[in-house]
């Protein structure tokens, strides 16, 4: 078993319950680990052999952009896709952060976990 993790992408993005959230939005961070098999790819050297980083950057990118209320609804959608298009996943873990969330202090940021396994 191997440990792929992708940590710190930055977005900008209008998640919250706030109407204002979906005017103004925010900056997020994402933090992504997965968990493969990767005995074969480090034989191979061959990218089809491992889970490709840049396409778990991507559906990162691509589910961050779709509004949601709830961050805990973003971060669910982007584990579903990983295991619904990279098969070689057996378990992942992701970390979607709110940075200076709109909650009346001074909170450097909120942050959701989910994990999920094959």
């Amino acid at each position: 078993m191997g440990i792929i993790q992708v940590n710190n992408i930055k977005l900008y993005a209008y998640h919250g319950c706030l109407e204002e959230e979906a005017k103004i939005g925010s900056w997020y961070r994402v933090a992504v680990e997965v968990k493969a098999d990767l005995k074969k790819s480090a034989k191979t050297d061959n990218l089809k052999d491992t889970v490709d980083y840049v396409h778990l950057n991507l559906i990162v990118k691509e589910e961050m952009a779709i509004r949601s209320k709830l961050l805990e609804d973003v971060a669910q959608r982007i584990l579903d896709r990983f295991f619904k298009e990279i098969p070689l996943i057996n378990k992942a873990k992701i970390e979607v952060s709110k940075i200076n969330p709109p909650i009346g202090g001074n909170v450097e940021e909120v942050v959701i976990i989910l994990t999920k396994k094959r």
